[in-house]
């Protein structure tokens, strides 16, 4: 039996639960509960991230403690993760005295190590709040590779930085453009660990290959940089005891969390401690999304090497979720609540149509309802449910066949589905579990058909045959469900009553050997079709809940949500409009940048012989063949820059997000190369 433990990111206490977030605990939870299934001894610990700028904000604007207000919302996400039937051994607190505990031991240790120093950092400071502000609260344009709305450290590209080196930073608490100061912060000097961290990643399987080779690609392969580890006052969370004004920085507690969190688990439950964190014995797992990677594969595993604790087994790294093909939105009525999915919808949809999308990859997941309703309604009540409801009801007054009827090798090839549904759920491949199992649907439903038991019901001389058609019938449900019990707990809860059983003594094995000679209770509905009026009235209460379902007096109801993600910049005078010379201009020429994933090559003209050299980041938006001729709208007084790729002497001008949403400024008919934009 292995011993396991596991943890999901901690949900930051400022905000509800929502379904983005739903990805990776549902799938956290469908893993652990896969485990205990096999017989493991396996521990789901996860705790509220409590600390930092954003409490502190939010509670001084609502007029009361941080504290009170971050008990408020774990009861909040408590509530939530009941909802979607995501159940944890333990669920505490990074402002609990087990992670101030947790913590003081791990910062001796750094300190022991000489890991630690200190100095002074300009820093953007927020002067309406009164705040220096974390990453996370600072957006701007992306210093590396030019896209909009990033966050304060990191890029959606994949590039880490400073927030001082944003373009155009924006504080996300008050909307406007902060300013740098001085302040002394203590740092982590990360690069002392760096021939261990590189063994670390890339050897032992400990990441997915396209992490460790990402991480080899964009860190490993030159110094890394120091961690800045604190954070000057004002600031609710912990001091840093040798350093008075101070405070640890919420990306150190946060995950120091998961092993207070254990702490608290062990001095509920009496267990030993060290059995847990300084064991060889015990397997560590983190599930994570992969905007979070570069904490928990470099600065966390360094912490738990230089302090003495087990080294993470594996961290299971997944994408980020779209919803029909996009980011959520408030304005669509896509960034969902977990209450208000669940007001509206059976968490088993969710959990099952999240399931059968996660491949143990990196890749995003797309929520596509159109899909899901299909999806859910095909498999779960049309395959799996109906095999039940076509049989349980004439099971009931007769109760199974002591022996096991002749069924064609039915329940032999379920039986035999064990190891390979195993072994997907260890590697996270529950799309293929989910595929598995539907095959054993499949086949079970046609025996049905064929064996027709509704007209079996009406010839008494063949109730026999009807019990031996409902045994084999119940016998594949129940295979099914078992697998399926990790993904489906509720139904899983509801099928081991109808069959008189307790499914906490289900394990793997449960599948090997048919249920026999025992009673059927009275068949209740177990599933309903999923029903797209209740998704319908989720998506308009969630619009409703954002403010975006008022009528507006613009005919053409544009959505706000661009202004929103992007908010203006400052005030410019007219003379600073005038320093930019906007042209028109036709791209006579276009071409892919062969070493570049985002630019192509242009050649702007003017009119007469003046031409620019732009290298414009708008790949993933157009083809070079469809620009040649185009009319667009170029700055044509820009500093040259020198790219590796050539010298760049101009810009193009586009509207959009980025990506593919990237769309061409173009002037009206008439226009002619070389006419200024006033």
């Amino acid at each position: 039996m292995r011993k396991i433990l596991v943890t999901s990111a901690l949900p930051y206490a400022n905000g509800p639960i929502h379904i983005g977030h739903l990805v990776e605990y549902i799938q956290t939870d469908i893993w652990v509960r896969a485990q205990k299934l096999r017989g493991n001894r396996c521990l789901y610990i996860c705790a509220d991230d409590t600390h930092g700028t954003a409490i502190m904000i939010r509670a001084a604007a609502e007029n009361r403690a941080p504290e009170a207000l971050i008990a408020d919302v774990r009861e909040q996400h408590l509530t939530d993760f009941e909802a979607m039937d995501i159940r944890f051994d333990n669920y505490g607190s990074t402002n609990s005295p087990q992670n101030h505990q947790m913590c003081l031991e791990i910062w001796a240790a750094l300190r022991e190590a000489g890991l630690v120093h200190e100095k002074t950092v300009t820093q953007l400071y927020d002067t309406q709040v009164g705040t220096f502000l974390a990453d996370r609260f600072v957006r701007g344009t992306c210093p590396k590779c030019g896209k909009t709305d990033q966050y304060g450290d990191s890029c959606e590209c994949g590039a880490t930085y400073s927030p001082v080196d944003l373009i155009q930073p924006v504080s996300t608490l008050s909307g406007t453009t902060p300013e740098l100061r001085d302040a002394k912060h203590l740092f982590v000097e990360i690069e002392r660990l760096r021939p261990f961290l590189t063994e670390w990643t890339q050897t032992g399987n400990h990441l997915q290959p396209e992490i460790a080779n990402y991480l080899a690609g964009h860190f490993l392969g030159e110094p890394l940089r120091d961690w800045d580890i604190s954070r000057p006052a004002p600031y609710f969370g912990f001091e840093i005891p040798d350093s008075p004004g101070n405070y640890w920085y919420v990306w150190f507690d946060a995950p120091i969390g998961y092993i207070g969190s254990t702490l608290d688990f062990c001095q509920k439950t009496g267990e030993n401690f060290d059995s847990w964190w300084k064991s060889p014995e015990t397997e560590i797992h983190h599930f994570i999304g992969k905007d979070i990677t570069y904490f928990h594969t470099l600065f966390w595993p360094a912490m738990l090497k230089t302090a003495g604790f087990q080294l993470p087994t594996k961290v299971h790294i997944h994408g980020f979720l779209t919803v029909d093909g996009e980011k959520m939105s408030k304005s669509k009525g896509t960034f969902i609540k977990a209450a208000t999915y669940a007001k509206h919808l059976d968490a088993a949809y969710l959990r099952y149509y999240y399931a059968s999308k996660l491949t143990g990859r990196v890749d995003d997941l797309d929520l596509n309802f159109t899909d899901m309703v299909q999806k859910v309604n095909a498999d779960l009540v049309g395959n799996l449910v109906n095999l039940a409801s076509r049989s349980a009801k004439f099971a009931h007054p007769l109760g199974l066949s002591a022996e096991y009827p002749e069924d064609g090798g039915l329940f032999e090839f379920g039986k035999n589905q064990a190891d390979a549904i195993a072994e997907a759920y260890e590697n996270g491949d529950f799309a293929r579990v989910c595929r598995l199992v539907m095959a054993i649907g499949d086949k079970a439903n046609k025996f049905i058909e064929e064996s027709a038991p509704w007209t079996l019901k009406k010839d008494p001389e063949k109730q026999s045959r009807l019990r031996d058609i409902c045994t084999i019938a119940l016998n594949l449900y129940r295979q099914m469900v078992i697998y399926l019990s990790p993904i489906l707990p509720r139904l899983a809860q509801q099928t081991a009553e109808l069959l008189d059983e307790s499914a906490e003594n289900w394990t793997f094995q449960s599948v090997q050997t048919p249920l026999l000679g025992t009673k059927v209770n009275e068949f209740k509905h177990l599933m309903q079709r999923m029903d797209t009026k209740k998704m319908e009235a989720m998506i308009e209460e969630t619009a409703a809940e954002n403010g975006t379902n008022e009528e507006t007096p613009c005919e053409w109801n544009d959505s706000s949500e661009p202004l929103e993600n992007e908010p203006l910049a400052e005030e410019c005078t007219i003379d600073d409009f005038g320093k930019i010379d906007l042209r028109v201009a036709r791209i006579v020429m276009a071409e892919h940048v062969p070493e570049a994933k985002k630019l192509l090559h242009l050649t702007l003209s003017l009119g007469g012989e003046k031409t620019l050299n732009v290298f414009a980041g708008i790949k993933a938006a157009y083809n070079p063949e469809d620009l040649v001729g185009r009319l667009v709208i170029c700055v044509a007084n820009l500093k040259p820059r020198q790219m590796k790729f050539g010298l760049s002497e101009g810009m193009i001008c586009a509207a959009g997000a980025g990506g593919k949403e990237i769309f061409l400024l173009s002037p009206d008919d008439g226009a002619k190369p070389g006419f200024r934009v006033h």
